[in-house]
C-alpha cells in the first residue's frame, strides 16, 4: 500500500497534487496545510512519499522536510519556489531530501515521485538483507560462544563441539541457535 503525505499551505496546490498521485495508484493520500499537525501524521503513520509545498503557514517547510528525512523512511519531495531553488536544495539535499522548482510540471513531479517510490523500495530490499545478515551474524556469535563453553567446560575440541551442536540440532529438530542458546543457558557464568 502507497501512502502520501501532502503539506501544501493553498488547497489549490494540494489538489492538483492529490489528482496527480491519484493517476499514480496511491492508496492512501492525507493533506494538511500545517507543519505541526504534519509532524503528528508522521509520529501515527509511515507514510511511503511526503510532499512539501513551501511556504507553509507557520514556517518555510525546509526544517520538517530534514526533519522527515531524518525521522522516516519516507521518500521527501519539497516543492520551492525557483529563486529559492539553490539555496533550500544546498540545506536539504544532504538529509536525501529532493528538491523540485515552481511551477511544477507533471512530468518533472511523476519523474521525482517514481524515483523515490523505486529507490524506497530498493532501500527496504537492502534493510531486509541486512537484517538477515544480522541474524546470521548473531546466530554464529552464538554458536561460536557455545563451543567455546563446550570446549571450557567438557574439554571438547573445536571440531567436536561443532559436531556436538550440530548433532543435537538434528536430533532434536531444533536450529542451531536454540541448541546454543541451551548450552549457554546450561554452562555459561
Amino acid at each position: 500500500m502507497d501512502s502520501v503525505l501532502i503539506v501544501s499551505n493553498t488547497n489549490t496546490t494540494m489538489g492538483i497534487i492529490s489528482s496527480m498521485l491519484q493517476s499514480q495508484a496511491f492508496d492512501r493520500i492525507v493533506t494538511t496545510q500545517d507543519g505541526s499537525e504534519a509532524r503528528r501524521y508522521l509520529l501515527d503513520g509511515d507514510f511511503d512519499l511526503v510532499i512539501i509545498d513551501t511556504p507553509l503557514l507557520s514556517e518555510l517547510g525546509d526544517d520538517f522536510a530534514v526533519h522527515a528525512a531524518e525521522t522516516t523512511n519516507s521518500g521527501i519531495i519539497l516543492v520551492v519556489p525557483v529563486e529559492k531553488l539553490e539555496d533550500i536544495a544546498m540545506r536539504t539535499e544532504d538529509a536525501g531530501v529532493f528538491v523540485l522548482p515552481k511551477p511544477l510540471t507533471p512530468e518533472s513531479f511523476y519523474q521525482a515521485a517514481k524515483l523515490l517510490m523505486a529507490t524506497k523500495r530498493r532501500l527496504a530490499k537492502l534493510e531486509e538483507e541486512n537484517r538477515r545478515l544480522q541474524r546470521k551474524l548473531d546466530e554464529t556469535r552464538t554458536v561460536d560462544r557455545a563451543k567455546c563453553l563446550l570446549i571450557e567446560r567438557l574439554k571438547m575440541t573445536e571440531p567436536q563441539a561443532h559436531r556436538h551442536i550440530e548433532k543435537i540440532a538434528m536430533d532434536s529438530r531444533q536450529s542451531r541457535m536454540e541448541v546454543a542458546e541451551d548450552i549457554i543457558r546450561k554452562y555459561g557464568e
